[in-house]
């Protein structure tokens, strides 16, 4: 039996259900799998989370309550000695609570007597698992997906020593491996793709049956996202004459200027910020659109989504999905099979593929059901959850 632990900087989140559906798939194929939480979620909107595994997440303390933990450790003896010397020579400089973080969580796996630890994302939980192999020699993987990889902040511990000291590194479309393949040669092994899985059977099949045609967009309201550029294509399609409704689910930094530019646009009709949804909520507003629409883009910095689990979700559900030709798109979008790609930051191209697809249900059907093919062809999550804990249980997987 797979006996791992994960650790994330939030768990569960709205914004990252991916990974709430991984430790559950986790578990239903038979794992046991501790979680440790860096921080409690916060504003969370309401979700349809298993509290029989929510309630088992262990939250680490606050720094003040965990540096009296680390020195009562330091005081009896339980740590080994080169994570004192560590804790001591850092002292409080950039990142110091990722020492003590990983004291707090390797002394529990050395407890548990757990030996692979699980970070998602390149950020602050691999930092921490980082840590935690240096203090108690546990070994440790990541799943490496955006941001993280396109565009790392800079810390002592970088990317760099996160990938280096790992047992394994799991990203989730072949674009991001081939792109830390390269940049990364002599690791090259380490890497494996595993995409983010989605359940089949949550969705219902979109019914193309409302009046006007519903647009539906997901995601954090963020520029990456490109939604900016979906209003600007829903202004074009008004001045065209069409008839629709969009909606775009989501919340983030930019909600204030994206509802500043529906009202310049005079959109407020056809154009609804509908904020967050549950994930059968969710469902339910796919089933009832006739297009899913991602304009991603790329920012000035480099950040940039990768394989938005979203476009799986709608392409479960049945729909046909216009999107651009960013990072790991394409192995979802098939021009022609299951939905369109335009160019990014093209608001006229996006509304002559917007226009095409609700003016003919037909095409949307047929758009559809070849997104449901190619979601349960790739992304049914019990296959890739099956294929991660094999790269987690697999002893080629662990470094000497």
């Amino acid at each position: 039996m797979l006996r791992v632990a994960y650790l994330f900087e939030r768990f569960p989140s709205f914004g990252q259900t991916f990974c709430y559906r991984e430790v559950a798939e986790l578990e239903r194929q038979g794992a046991e799998v501790t979680v440790f939480s860096i921080r409690r979620p916060t504003g969370e909107p309401p979700q349809d989370w298993d509290e029989r595994l929510v309630g088992r997440v262990h939250y680490l303390p606050d720094e003040a309550a965990l540096g009296k933990e680390t020195d009562a450790a330091m005081r009896n003896g339980e740590l080994p000695n080169g994570a004192v010397r560590a804790l001591q020579e850092w002292g409080r400089q950039s990142d110091f609570l990722r020492l003590h973080q990983a004291a707090h969580v390797g002394l529990r796996l050395r407890k548990l007597g757990i030996k692979r630890v699980h970070a998602h994302f390149a950020g602050m939980a691999a930092r921490t698992v980082y840590w935690i192999r240096q203090f108690f020699g546990t070994d440790y993987s990541i799943t490496a997906h955006a941001n993280d990889i396109f565009a790392p902040r800079d810390f002592v511990v970088s990317l760099d020593k996160i990938i280096r000291d790992a047992a394994a590194v799991v990203s989730v479309s072949d674009f991001a491996v081939e792109l830390l393949r390269k940049r990364f040669p002599d690791c090259a092994s380490q890497f494996h793709r595993v995409y983010n899985g989605v359940e089949l059977g949550a969705f219902g099949q979109a019914h193309f049956a409302g009046q006007p045609p519903l647009i539906v967009a997901i995601g954090r309201l963020i520029e990456k996202k490109g939604f900016a550029d979906l209003i600007s294509a829903c202004r074009f399609l008004v001045e065209r004459g069409g008839a629709f409704r969009c909606e775009i689910i989501g919340e983030g930094p930019l909600g204030e200027s994206l509802a500043a530019h529906i009202a310049h646009s005079h959109l407020e009709d056809v154009v609804h910020l509908a904020g967050t949804r549950t994930q059968s909520q969710i469902a339910e507003r796919l089933a009832a659109a006739n297009v899913f629409v991602l304009p991603c883009t790329t920012e000035a910095g480099g950040g940039m989504d990768n394989l938005p689990t979203v476009i799986m979700e709608a392409m479960a559900a049945g729909l046909p999905v216009i999107s651009t030709p960013v990072a790991g798109v394409p192995e979802m979008v098939e021009p022609g099979r299951t939905g369109e790609l335009v160019p990014p930051r093209d608001p006229l191209a996006l509304a002559a593929a917007i226009e095409r697809i609700i003016a003919d249900t037909e095409l949307a059907r047929r758009l559809g059901a070849g997104g449901r093919d190619r979601a349960a062809e790739r992304f049914a999550i019990e296959p890739n959850v099956r294929a991660l804990a094999a790269i987690l249980a697999s002893p080629e997987s662990i470094r000497p």
